[in-house]
């Protein structure tokens, strides 16, 4: 049979057109593309030898070859895999077959091509991605199998017009040869170091080797007179094709973790990963996973260089090498693979957003993630307590958004309290564990470490001894925000207005003692009112206090002061609400002030200035004029 001249299919032309006039920027995934259909041919194979006693594995071993021929500017891709008959080369190469091509090719501009390559092989045309980089191709294959042993080779070939020509050919075993005639723009692709660097970068977990044949007009190195010449080159089995999450995990050693860790995550100046997870699932979903949990965060100055998200692969292809979309932004530290055989080869950056595959598999690995923190925590907590101090504000990120593992990561979170020293931390779960019977809230503090343990907010919890988390990192301020609750029990913030730790019994004689303090002290409050109206609230006397004269307290909706210094430290404005001035009756400062007043005299205004300064301070905020305030402490002192 001669060879026919045939024309393509409108929607194929339409491609051909797109891939060879609008892609630039990323040609070099045609090897990629190429090796992927190689592999997958040979994957074809073995599956019919099943069934097949006629389709055996090739003497030389399963192989895909690769073949630079550098004086004919050629390069040529094979695989002894199962080939393809006359009938499925038409079908395969002559149209595309996936419904919905058409109108995916109508609604896609050059320019959206142009800067999305991850499109090419989108919809099983990968082959076309040779386009890119040649001006002409060349195809030749023969099928494997009994039921193909009468039907010709096929040799077809094409210059990426509107045409193409197929025909008989010889071929001695079953297998596909791909030749690529480049184009002169693309001749690095002729230099074996660049094709050598492509399937590394790409394709060197693929799990059948990828043989580098030598070019056989490449010249050989001189050699001095009198010593032999040196043996020429043979093939040579380019990739690794150690894919290490493919293994089962028993026969990974912590030394090929440890390597295997560094090379993907850059961390070169750490001690290994903090926590391996390694899981393949099965069922409905096939995917394989090998994730690592940093022991420590990296300097700032290789954040950039170390990107973020794990690298994603389709039946040990690269996909992307840092998927951010598996993984949500909290858990971005964790590096690995995730290696999906459900997953098209070119599944672009939209497709990963909205595909109910990526979706579950993400949340397959997310909750690993978690739960194998859970582990870490429960069975070694001092080293949990030295990694939470590295990442633990990544998680309580993650539990102020809405997500669906929100309880978990709520459950990770360990925090120092009023009865902790600085060795230990606790958990939600330990602090609820040790309540007192009648306690029915949890109760926490925020601002800044160091101080906050001091607070006269917790004198009234310290007097009771009623445990108080403190809760220092910025991120805090959110969390209690978006924490409500846990295990049924309200969170209360105790710098704020509202917090009543008296009994049922109590309440009563509280009340009758702070109304006949009121009645006692009313002109001292008014006068305080008075004077330091327009920056506080309101003055009121309070039994929160044991020990201090003042404290000032945020309504239960408003901001507290430590939030505020946050927010103005990341340049955004604040419109401040002005604080309760709550007032110790018992504090000897109280009978002072009314002395001053009954007397008129003026120190009274100066030590309620005093007054509401030592209050700010507590609080941790700076007076409005520190200079004033300390020259009235000099002068009262004196």
């Amino acid at each position: 049979m001669g060879t026919k001249k045939r024309k393509f299919k409108t929607e194929v032309q339409q491609l051909m057109d797109l891939v060879i006039h609008s892609l630039y920027s990323n040609r070099e995934i045609f090897l990629r593309e190429l090796i992927s259909n190689a592999s997958d041919a040979i994957d074809k194979a073995r599956f019919l030898g099943v069934t097949d006693k006629s389709v055996t594995e090739p003497a030389e071993g399963w192989r895909v070859t690769l073949f630079v021929n550098e004086e004919a500017g050629t390069i040529t891709i094979a695989d002894n895999g199962v080939g393809m008959t006359p009938d499925e080369v038409e079908a395969n190469i002559g149209t595309i077959a996936s419904s919905g091509t058409k109108a995916f090719l109508e609604g896609l501009s050059k320019e959206e091509v142009k800067d999305r390559p991850e499109l090419i092989g989108q919809f099983g045309v990968g082959f076309y991605s040779a386009f890119m980089v040649a001006d002409k191709v060349e195809l030749t294959t023969k099928r494997a199998g009994k039921d193909a042993a009468d039907q010709p080779a096929t040799l077809w070939r094409s210059t990426g017009g509107g045409e193409y020509q197929i025909g008989e050919t010889e071929m001695d075993a079953p297998g596909t040869s791909i030749m690529l005639h480049l184009k002169e723009d693309a001749k690095e692709f002729l230099q074996s170091w660049k094709l050598r660097n492509l399937v590394k970068q790409y394709s060197d977990y693929v799990g059948i080797p990828i043989v580098m044949l030598p070019d056989p007009n490449a010249e050989l190195p001189e050699v001095p007179e009198g010593e032999d010449p040196p043996e020429p080159p043979g093939p040579e089995i380019i990739n690794s094709m150690q894919a290490i999450w493919a293994r089962p995990k028993k026969d990974v050693t912590e030394d090929e973790h440890k390597e295997f860790y560094t090379a993907i995550s850059k961390d070169f100046m750490g001690g290994g990963p903090a926590r391996t997870i390694h899981f393949a699932a099965e069922g409905q979903l096939e995917f394989k996973a090998l994730l690592y949990v940093p022991e420590k965060k990296a300097p700032d100055f290789m954040r950039d260089m170390q990107g973020k998200g794990v690298g994603l692969y389709v039946k040990r292809v690269s996909i992307m090498p840092e998927c951010e979309d598996l993984l949500p932004e909290y858990l971005s530290f964790v590096r690995g693979v995730v290696d999906s055989s459900d997953l098209s080869l070119n599944v672009s950056r939209e497709i990963l957003q909205s595909d109910r595959t990526v979706a579950k598999i993400r949340k397959s690995i997310v909750g690993k993630i978690l739960n194998d923190l859970g582990s870490f925590r429960d069975k070694d907590p001092v080293k949990y307590r030295e990694w939470f101090a590295e990442f633990g504000q990544h998680l309580k990120d993650g539990a102020c958004r809405n997500d669906d593992h929100k309880d978990k990561l709520v459950d990770l979170l360990i925090f120092n309290s009023t009865k902790t020293g600085d060795d230990e931390m606790i958990t939600l779960k330990d602090y609820v564990g040790r309540m007192h019977p009648d306690q029915t809230e949890i109760y926490a503090i925020t601002g800044e470490p160091g101080s906050l343990a001091s607070s006269p907010h917790l004198e009234a919890f310290k007097k009771k001894d009623i445990e108080v988390l403190l809760l220092t990192d910025p991120v805090d301020e959110w969390f209690l925000d978006h924490t409500n609750t846990y295990d049924e029990k309200p969170v209360k913030a105790v710098h704020k207005a509202g917090i009543d730790l008296s009994s049922d019994e109590e309440k009563e004689e509280t009340s009758a003692a702070l109304e006949k303090a009121g009645e006692e002290l009313k002109d001292v409050i008014e006068a305080i009112g008075s004077q330091l109206e327009g920056e506080i609230k309101e003055v009121k006397l309070s039994s929160r206090l044991t020990d201090s004269a003042a404290c000032l307290t945020a309504s239960e909706q408003g901001m507290s002061a430590y939030r505020e210094r946050l927010m103005r430290a990341f340049g955004q404005e604040v419109n401040s609400e002005p604080r309760v001035l709550e007032l110790n009756p018992e504090h000897p400062l109280m009978a002072k002030l009314k002395t001053l007043q009954a007397d008129g005299s003026d120190d009274f205004a100066k030590y309620v200035e005093l007054l509401h300064g030592q209050a700010l301070i507590s609080d941790g905020t700076v007076p409005e004029d520190p200079a004033r305030f300390a020259k009235l402490v000099a002068e009262l002192m004196s």
